[in-house]
């Protein structure tokens, strides 16, 4: 059954929408304002809200806003007011509302356009929204403040960051919506075919990951790609956690093609740049694990989350999404604690907190299994995904590897096969 939450401060608008969307076979939420609004959106995500404007605590705009920029904008919101005006209708569409309704509202207009929203199933990801995955520190706004800047360029850009830092969330918000996004899995196709592979990014954005560990062929390849991006209309984003200066000069990176893919050069922070960042980045993994059903509503105590804000990360964001939602699938209480982030970061090889490490009171198969689930997060997220290093770090075949990696049910975002 489809749930719509709604928020207004008028108990009796409030009442009569319960009563309408009840009938038409709707599960209904309701909050009296922002506050009780928030606290049901952490609770778990509804297919619907419609959100009044005009509330005594927190306005409706103000409330999107922060969804947005939190990241909790995944689900269609239709405001209401009645006192709208075509400016705030705009500015609600602009933040990410699906649509604006003026009270009162006529019964047909009201189904006819929770139905539409409701078909639209899940929203696109809007730019700022997959940004606040970076988080809200100083040096994230500040990143974010320039990416807007060059966000219109069709020049180069190069990405540098230590792996699992969100390179390629920062590469997507500088892509052009509604044009190809190509980010190829095997970059041996810079060698093979390369102006098939820039081909398939005409008109858009071709992103590469991890160039420094071009060989001489592909880095020949992507060369040429690069004299050709104005012809194709294309735009070229590179990322590296490689030094390639470094490598230029050792003669392992052609200087010629480092000029070009160094045209525009952004660092994007590690998570220990922005630690205060990590409890709201915890919180909400957290959310996205409960509102994928992975597992029941689940919350950190305060210790837990600063726990994590202590640990130094090396994975930086993909380590600490995977360490959260191996938290959540394997903990055996509603709240998170202390010992339970201890016993997981334990895992990844450096206990900075106090209590004891390893869950020993697990049966033999459950213990070893959450052990190789954390171990294999762990090298994956210190490789940024590439499978080749992956299968090389932990001394496997990779086709051993895929087959651990589903038996364990470790669920790849992409897969570099370098």
């Amino acid at each position: 059954m489809q749930q719509i939450l709604v928020v207004d401060d008028e108990i009796g608008i409030r009442e009569l929408l319960s009563e309408i969307l009840h009938d038409e076979g709707y599960q209904v939420r309701l909050a009296e304002n922002a506050g009780q609004a928030r606290t049901l959106r952490s609770q778990g995500r509804p297919d619907l809200v419609l959100l009044d404007i005009w509330m005594p605590d927190t306005d409706g705009i103000t409330l999107l806003k922060e969804w947005a920029s939190a990241g909790l904008l995944t689900m269609p919101v239709v405001m209401m007011s009645g006192h709208g005006t075509i400016d705030t209708a705009v500015e609600a569409t602009r933040i990410g509302a699906y649509d604006f309704l003026e009270k009162p509202i006529a019964l047909q207009k009201l189904l006819a356009t929770i139905g539409r929203a409701l078909r639209s199933g899940e929203q696109q990801v809007k730019p700022m929204s997959m940004l606040a995955t970076l988080g809200r520190a100083p040096a994230v706004a500040e990143l974010k403040q320039r990416l807007e800047r060059i966000a219109n360029l069709k020049s180069p850009l190069l990405l540098t960051a230590e792996p699992g830092s969100g390179v390629e969330l920062c590469a997507k918000f500088v892509h052009q919506t509604n044009t190809p996004w190509v980010a190829p899995e095997n970059l041996g196709a810079l060698a093979e075919a390369p102006l098939d592979v820039l081909n398939q990014a005409r008109e858009g954005t071709l992103f590469l990951r991890e160039i420094g560990d071009l060989n001489r062929v592909e880095q020949k390849g992507l060369l040429l790609i690069a004299g050709r991006l104005e012809k194709y209309n294309t735009r070229l984003i590179c990322a590296s956690s490689r030094p390639l200066p470094e490598l230029v000069a050792q003669g392992a990176f052609d200087a010629r093609l480092y000029g070009v893919v160094a045209t525009v050069t952004v660092h994007v922070p590690s998570l220990r740049e922005h630690r205060e960042d990590i409890p709201v980045l915890a919180n909400l993994f957290l959310l996205r694990s409960v509102e994928a059903k992975e597992v029941a509503p689940r919350h950190f105590s305060t210790a837990a989350l600063n726990a994590l804000r202590n640990y130094d990360w090396p994975g930086n964001l993909s380590q600490l999404e995977s360490a959260v939602r191996s938290l959540a699938l394997t903990a055996s209480s509603e709240e998170l604690g202390v010992v339970d982030v201890n016993q997981a970061l334990s895992l990844f090889g450096t206990l900075q907190a106090t209590a004891p490490g390893l869950a020993l009171d697990l049966p033999l198969r459950e213990a070893r299994d959450a052990f190789e689930r954390v171990y294999f997060e762990h090298h994956i997220a210190q490789e940024s995904g590439n499978m080749s290093r992956v299968a090389d770090s932990v001394g496997l075949e990779r086709t051993h590897l895929y087959r651990k990696l589903k038996q364990l049910g470790i669920k790849l975002t992409r897969r570099n096969d370098e």
